[in-house]
């Protein structure tokens, strides 16, 4: 990939990232979370009546260990894997508990050694349709057909020190809070309508948890039930 140009939505100006100071309960622990896109970072980036920042940086790929989630290597059940092992998630039934056990037996992925992620980034209300998942209230093709919608937004993720020394910060700019904020609402609402019209929706055709839990079918289905074939 050699450099890219990174972006990262704050409430703070952040010149040196540091792995030691990033949050564990992220969509993939701890790290630092940027997107290639300066204004979904401006999203990131404020609250309702607060500006923030976006701050950019250059980042020199070049030899580091890269884990896309979105390659043709992988497929919806190994990010969902990821999402219940790292995010505090309240498991409120019994197939909530034993689908959230099930992939993280069977699909989560061994992040040592990574040094950049390249995945979907789990807003509150995209994590909406992973929990709906895997409480057996919509199918893998539904939610991969959410996945697809285009308006969640892909986000890198620095994991290793490694990748910590090789970014490097250039420049910054203010958010408003007055146009980012309705963007931010926005997709948010967007995305509960969308969640909404999933519940409503009874695919009679898909494979839901139980299903999976039952048949296990092999990657390449899997692979195209979720959208990744």
């Amino acid at each position: 990939m050699g450099i890219i140009t990174l972006y990262h939505g704050s409430q703070q100006i952040v010149e040196s990232p540091d792995l030691s100071m990033s949050k564990p309960y992220n969509d993939y622990g701890k790290g630092f979370y940027c997107t290639e896109h300066s204004d979904l970072a401006g999203e990131w980036a404020v609250s309702e009546r607060t500006d923030g920042y976006i701050n950019a940086y250059e980042l020199n790929t070049e030899g580091l260990n890269i884990l896309n989630l979105n390659s043709q290597d992988y497929h919806l059940l190994h990010w969902l894997a990821l999402l219940m092992n790292y995010r505090r998630i309240r498991l409120s039934t019994p197939i909530m508990r034993r689908g959230a056990q099930w992939l993280t037996d069977h699909y989560l992925l061994d992040l040592d050694g990574v040094d950049i992620v390249r995945g979907y980034r789990a807003d509150d209300s995209y994590f909406s349709f992973a929990r709906s998942f895997v409480n057996n209230e919509i199918s893998l093709q539904q939610l991969g057909s959410a996945m697809r919608l285009g308006k969640l937004g892909e986000q890198i993720v620095l994991k290793s020190q490694e990748a910590f020394d090789r970014i490097h910060f250039t420049s910054y700019e203010i958010a408003d809070h007055t146009g980012y904020y309705i963007l931010r609402m926005q997709r948010d609402l967007g995305a509960r309508s969308d969640w909404q019209k999933l519940l409503e929706t009874d695919d009679e055709e898909g494979l839901y948890i139980r299903d999976l839990m039952r048949l296990a079918p092999d990657e390449e289905e899997l692979k195209r039930l979720s959208g990744h074939a």
